[in-house]
């Protein structure tokens, strides 16, 4: 694989390897991305995915579990303190579960897209058009 090239998207979030080579691990610890690649010796201090992965695996697993317990709700309509078995242990299950996947995916987008900390644009001085005045 060249070295500019970026292993593909689904492999490098489910397995949690390295966006260019798809081998080494990304991960030191369950969420704390390693130093570098192992396999090809890429650099991970570019890494910084912020929040969003969380955001996103908090929307999904809201939508599921509002989803399911809604039916579950209108369908059986069990006690609360039941709900409250259910969805408790499954929301932090999927949480959990889901935020790893969703954090790699977000970093080999990160280095496939050359993503940036957002700066701010310089400032340009132009003349105002012929016959205008400011």
């Amino acid at each position: 694989m060249p070295i500019d090239a970026a292993a593909p998207l689904l492999p490098v979030a489910l397995l949690g390897r390295c966006p260019r080579c798809g081998r080494g691990p990304l991960f030191e610890r369950h969420l704390k991305p390693a130093p570098r690649c192992t396999a090809c010796g890429l650099d991970f201090r570019f890494v910084d995915s912020g929040d969003g992965p969380a955001v996103f695996v908090i929307l999904i697993v809201g939508f599921v579990v509002v989803a399911a317990a809604l039916v579950t709700e209108v369908k059986w309509s069990p006690p609360y303190w039941l709900h409250a078995v259910l969805w408790l242990p499954l929301t932090v299950i999927l949480s959990l579960g889901l935020l790893r996947p969703a954090k790699a995916l977000m970093i080999a987008l990160q280095y496939r897209n050359k993503a940036e900390e957002g700066r701010p644009a310089t400032a340009r001085v132009t003349a105002p058009p012929e016959g205008e005045r400011r």
